[in-house]
């Protein structure tokens, strides 16, 4: 019998060449040999396979992420149309309806970096899953209302539910990247603010089609499919956080803190009047006692050394604030208008900005490779511009064609804005800090909303006539004035397509 001796296997992948050595006496391509052969053709099929998976992005997580994203933004613009029959059934005047959609601005403006924090700290999945449970929560609690005080009270929760989505969609984006060693594709990038910003404008419609179906409480049931849905996609594609050792411990006077300067500032925002002059002094002092407690702590909620020194990053914080502000005018001020000024019904006015809807995807889509926020953001300012010039033409008479031209020209804003911004932030941020950064560009995000809410409260004394819609349009104007300006000045912009993970990782080698 033969002796056993070691044997040495040479594999060339490339050519499937393998040989096998035993010691002195020759070559022998026996069993052996053609077992390691097969061996090695399986192992060049498992590995090629495998190196796919370790260096692509994960695909299987693109429909929790898309479908969390957009529960936020869909909520916020799906109740424009049902106020007037929610304020009928309830008998609640329009100062009283009002407060559902400032419920939902206030709770997502406070959660969404608060939740994004819980995101940096203990992964995407359970934060993803406990939102998706609050939102199932909201839309029963919100069928079931029978009075407005307990439907406000959904709408905090919805609020709650729904800002866990955007920060964990740009985490696990992060993690793909670090997982990978390399950027994710762009194209996620891409219909991620598809799905935050362009998809909001589906709201009104859909909110019609809800109502025309089964009544305002439908707009509300809506989220109980939508929650089952993202818990089932989250429970089986979100992938599982690994407990590291040493976690920081949760900062939670400064998010207290956070969340009175918030509120108080909202408040103020929502209801600017004389007798309110505390709440500009509550923020006032909470945003100091903020700053610095969050100087003093180990491992603060804001890092506000870190914010305070990354400049260009509070500078797309400014530029979401106007970008935001003139989007939400022009959603809410225009449709508004289209209703009583230009005197269509609730449905052709939601119809009408269907356009908004198609340019934005068609602009996101054939920009999103093109990661420069600088030429987005000109593009969008100028469009904003355009857009606020044709408005001012606007009468009680004008024609159809006039306003699905307008709709066409502000869709451009929408589908690049949003793109930008999040670009931006994706570079510009603390890896670490992710998910809470990107909740706080929503926070501002929904700021502007609240500063636009007041505005339409300020032109819109009575009614939305057509002399309040010009008076808009100017203060939107000077929005989109600042908004190029600010852009034009900032040199960093320039180099946020340089900074991703794999230049990251470049610099930590060095």
């Amino acid at each position: 019998m033969r002796s056993v001796l070691p044997l040495t296997l040479q594999v060339k992948l490339d050519s499937l060449d393998c040989r096998v050595h035993r010691g002195g006496h020759g070559w022998d391509y026996g069993a052996a040999g053609r077992v390691l052969t097969a061996l090695t053709a399986l192992r060049k099929f498992t590995s090629t396979s495998s190196s796919r998976e370790r260096t692509g992005f994960d695909r299987g997580l693109l429909p929790p992420m898309m479908l969390g994203a957009v529960l936020n933004p869909v909520n916020s613009s799906i109740l424009s149309v049902s106020l007037v029959p929610i304020g009928v059934a309830f008998g609640a005047p329009p100062s009283q309806t009002a407060w559902l959609v400032s419920a939902l601005y206030l709770a997502t403006a406070i959660g969404q970096p608060v939740v994004g924090r819980l995101v940096d700290l203990y992964g995407a999945r359970p934060l993803y899953l406990v939102g998706a449970g609050l939102t199932g929560i909201a839309g029963v609690l919100g069928m079931l209302a029978p009075n407005l005080g307990v439907l406000i009270a959904a709408r905090v929760v919805l609020g709650f539910g729904t800002c866990a989505g955007y920060p964990a969609a740009m985490a696990l984006i992060r993690g793909e990247a670090r997982r990978t060693g390399r950027d994710s594709p762009a194209g996620v990038l891409t219909a991620l603010a598809v799905a935050t910003q362009t998809i909001a404008v589906i709201g009104p419609p859909l909110g019609g089609l809800l109502i025309g179906l089964g009544g305002w409480r439908t707009t509300l049931a809506v989220n109980i499919p939508l929650s089952l849905a993202c818990l089932a996609l989250g429970a089986w594609r979100l992938p599982r956080t690994e407990r590291r050792e040493g976690r920081a411990a949760l900062d939670f006077p400064g998010m207290a803190a956070f969340a009175v300067m918030l509120v108080s500032l909202l408040l103020f925002l929502m209801n600017p009047r004389a007798d309110g002059w505390y709440l500009p002094v509550l923020t006032v002092v909470s945003a100091a006692g903020l700053v610095l407690w969050e100087r003093r702590v180990a491992d603060p909620f804001l890092d506000v050394r870190v914010l305070a020194g990354n400049l260009p990053l509070l500078a797309t914080y400014g530029r979401a604030l106007l970008a935001f502000t003139a989007s939400y005018v022009f959603v809410y001020g225009y449709t508004q208008w289209m209703q009583q000024g230009r005197g269509l019904s609730a449905s052709t006015a939601g119809l009408l900005q269907l356009p908004v809807f198609a340019t934005a995807v068609v602009v996101s889509i054939t920009t999103g490779r093109r990661e420069q926020p600088r030429g987005k953001l000109l593009a969008g300012a100028v469009s904003v511009i355009v857009a606020c010039g044709l408005m001012l033409t606007l009468h009680g008479s004008s024609p159809i064609w006039l306003l699905v031209l307008i709709a066409l020209v502000f869709g451009i804003p929408q589908g690049l804005n949003n793109l930008a911004l999040q670009n931006s932030v994706y570079r510009q941020a603390d890896p670490e800090r992710i998910a809470s950064s990107s909740g706080l560009l929503r926070t501002f995000g929904y700021l502007g909303a609240i500063i636009a809410s007041a505005a339409q409260g300020a032109f819109f004394t009575h009614r939305a006539d057509t002399a309040g819609l010009h008076g808009l349009t100017w203060f939107m104007l000077a929005i989109g004035v600042l908004l190029f300006a600010l852009t034009v000045a900032d040199r960093s912009l320039g180099r946020n397509a340089e900074r991703g993970p794999a230049a990251e990782a470049d610099d930590a080698d060095r």
